[in-house]
C-alpha cells in the first residue's frame, strides 16, 4: 500500500489540474475578455473575446458576431488564440501522462515500474507548469494593454474605454491552478522515494537480525 500523503498529493494534483483545464477552456471560449459601456447608450454594453464580439442589452438580449477574417485580427488576439490552444493541449497531455504515474494505478510493477511512474509524474508536473505559463501570458498581456489604453492621457475623457472582463480573471485563476497542480505532482515524488528507501532499509535490517539471531543462540549453547 502506498504512502497516504503521496496518494493525497497525487489525487489533489490531478483534480486541481482538471479544474484548471476547464477554467482555461472557459477563458478561451468566453467573449468577456474586454467589456465596454457608454453613457450615450446605457442600455447596451459591448464585449470582445478571442472568437467573437457581442452586444448585450439590459432587457436580456445578446447578439454575437464572429470575426470575419483571421488576417484582420490584431496581433494580441492572434497571439492569445495560439497560446490558449497550446495551454489546453499541453494541460490535457499532462493529465493523460499523470494518470498512469499514480501510485493507485497498478500499471508498472517492480522497481523499474516505480522509476517509470516517477518519470511520468515529473513529465506531467512540468507540462502542467508550462501550460500555466502559457495561459498566464495572454491574459496578462491583454490586461496590461487595457490598462495602458485606459490611462492614456492623449485620449479624451468623453471617449469610452475598454475594461477587464470576467475571462481575464478566470484566466488568471486557471494559470495559477495549472502551476499548483504541477507543483503538487512534482512534490509527491521525493517523498515517495524517501518513504520507499526507509521501508527498504528497515526491511533489510529485520532480515539481517533474523539471520544472525540463530547463529548467536548456537554459539551460546556451544
Amino acid at each position: 500500500m502506498g504512502n497516504p500523503c503521496v496518494c493525497a498529493l497525487e489525487l489533489l494534483g490531478v483534480l486541481v489540474g482538471s479544474l484548471a483545464w476547464f477554467c482555461s477552456l472557459a477563458t478561451t471560449l468566453m467573449p468577456q475578455w474586454l467589456t465596454l459601456s457608454t453613457e450615450l447608450l446605457p442600455t447596451e454594453s459591448f464585449e470582445q473575446g478571442l472568437w467573437e464580439t457581442c452586444v448585450v442589452q439590459d432587457m436580456g438580449g445578446l447578439e454575437c458576431r464572429p470575426y470575419d477574417s483571421i488576417l484582420g485580427l490584431t496581433p494580441e488576439i492572434q497571439m492569445a488564440r495560439i497560446l490558449m490552444c497550446l495551454c489546453l493541449s499541453t494541460s490535457m497531455l499532462g493529465l493523460l501522462v499523470a494518470v498512469p504515474g499514480l501510485s493507485q494505478i497498478k500499471s508498472c510493477p517492480g522497481e523499474d515500474g516505480q522509476c517509470a511512474k516517477r518519470a511520468l509524474k515529473i513529465i506531467a508536473g512540468v507540462l502542467c507548469v508550462v501550460s500555466g505559463v502559457l495561459g498566464l501570458v495572454p491574459v496578462s498581456v491583454a490586461a496590461h494593454t487595457t490598462v495602458l489604453k485606459f490611462f492614456d492621457e492623449r485620449v479624451p475623457e468623453v471617449i469610452p474605454r475598454w475594461e477587464f472582463g470576467d475571462a481575464i480573471f478566470i484566466g488568471w485563476v486557471a494559470g495559477f491552478l495549472h502551476v499548483i497542480a504541477g507543483v503538487l505532482l512534482i512534490t509527491s515524488i521525493p517523498r515517495s522515494h524517501r518513504g520507499q528507501a526507509r521501508f527498504t532499509q528497515h526491511h533489510h535490517r529485520q532480515e539481517v537480525r533474523t539471520i544472525h539471531s540463530p547463529a548467536r543462540k548456537h554459539s551460546e549453547y556451544v
